[in-house]
């Protein structure tokens, strides 16, 4: 398997400088190469330009330019090929007729990470190994920067990169041929109903509670940025409160993440099987577009998005999508099976008679058959019905 492990980096003042310097550097190049790339597009010749012509060029560029010459060459060259795929994402979506999104030019606080493609080039993963008490990684033109390893590096380390996260910085190792941990069987299978009241019911009957991280942090939130609304433009007040908010949020994604660790590890612990939606959290939860008014040209009616804003964000504040990677993550690493199934009629279906209608389901948590006659809790009735369907495709597909 290919993961990803990400520990905390300890730079002393002066490697804390460097790296910043890195990354405004790296910042720099992006900034310049596609500059060049809109210039010549411009121009009357419509030339064309691509990585190939623009990591050719980066010789001369270093040897011109001292701060960009201390610097790793495959990791300016890793910053020209993040560019590139820009470039390719921004074409595709146009030839699929979605919404393009050209590449932006990266300010200050919209680029934060450094990339090595290659162990050992320009970069090198435990750079001191007969140290007694720390790992460090060796980087181009930082030094051995320490590392806050809490857990072992399995696998062979392919990438490193380099992040920044407000004042902290952090090394993110993807590793491949990383070896798998399978558990013991346990023979018990489960389906998962995700929502807002719980973020996941169970087939069994339990629920895992939803301790809505962003809604417990809103009123500091809300403080924090109408202190940010008062700060002038490019105060250093302002570049304080902008750090406040920015932490707020750093911490509700931390607890967020923890959360849907904890749960899924659980889960995979606990079962064989694990069945759930397949659920496409960004289509739930998009703004709806404004419909023209068909009878007075440039008038748009009422789109319903402010009664669906505080569903899109309690959905969002679940984390569901989160939730599904990491739990997908951990139960490939355990030999375990995730099915998805599709979602539509499974909290209006009758997991008893099988009967389907809308009036099955009568408030949020009571469902009452009105065909059988049978009650249950909503969520753990749609969760029965998950379960039910998570078997059948899983035999079928055996079969």
């Amino acid at each position: 398997m290919r993961r990803t492990f990400r520990f905390q980096l300890r730079p002393t003042a002066r490697q804390a400088a460097a790296l910043t310097a890195m990354v405004g550097d790296h910042r720099a190049l992006y900034n310049a190469a596609l500059q060049e790339r809109r210039g010549a597009y411009r121009h009357p010749s419509r030339t064309t330009v691509r990585y190939g012509d623009q990591s050719a060029q980066l010789t001369g560029i270093r040897a011109v330019d001292p701060a960009q010459g201390r610097w790793s060459f495959s990791s300016q060259q890793a910053t020209l090929r993040r560019l590139d795929r820009a470039f390719a994402g921004f074409f595709r979506r146009v030839e699929a007729g979605q919404k393009p999104g050209y590449p932006r030019f990266r300010g200050a606080g919209w680029f934060h990470t450094v990339t090595w493609p290659k162990d050992g080039d320009g970069c090198r993963w435990n750079s001191q190994p007969d140290h007694p008490t720390r790992t460090r990684v060796r980087l181009q033109g930082v030094g051995h920067v320490k590392v806050n390893q809490h857990r072992p590096v399995a696998g062979t380390v392919k990438t490193i990169s380099v992040t920044r996260e407000g004042r902290r910085w952090y090394v993110l190792l993807s590793c491949d041929d990383v070896p798998a941990a399978p558990l013991p069987a346990t023979g018990a299978v489960v389906g998962v109903d995700l929502g807002v009241a719980s973020l996941a019911t169970l087939s069994d009957g339990r629920h895992i509670g939803n301790p809505r991280y962003l809604a417990t942090a809103a009123r500091r939130l809300t403080r924090a940025q109408r202190e940010l609304s008062r700060k002038k433009r490019g105060s250093g007040r302002r570049r304080k409160a902008v750090a406040r908010v920015a932490a707020l949020h750093r911490t509700v994604r931390r607890r967020r993440l923890d959360l849907a660790h904890r749960t899924a590890l659980r889960l995979v612990r606990e079962h064989d099987l694990i069945a759930v939606e397949a659920l496409r959290v960004g289509n739930m939860t998009r703004r709806a577009a404004p419909r023209p008014d068909p009878s007075a040209s440039g008038v748009f009616l009422p789109n319903g998005q402010g009664a669906r804003s505080g569903l899109n964000r309690s959905i969002l504040d679940a984390g569901w999508g989160v939730f599904l990677a990491v739990l997908h993550a951990k139960a490939e690493s355990a030999g375990r099976v995730v099915v998805e199934v599709n979602p539509a009629h499974t909290s209006r279906t009758c997991a008893v008679c099988g009967h389907c209608h809308a009036g099955n389901r009568r408030t949020q948590a009571v469902f009452a058959c009105t065909a059988c006659g049978h009650t249950a809790h909503a969520d753990v009735n749609a969760a029965v019905n998950i379960l039910r369907a998570g078997l059948a495709r899983q035999t079928a597909q055996a079969a």
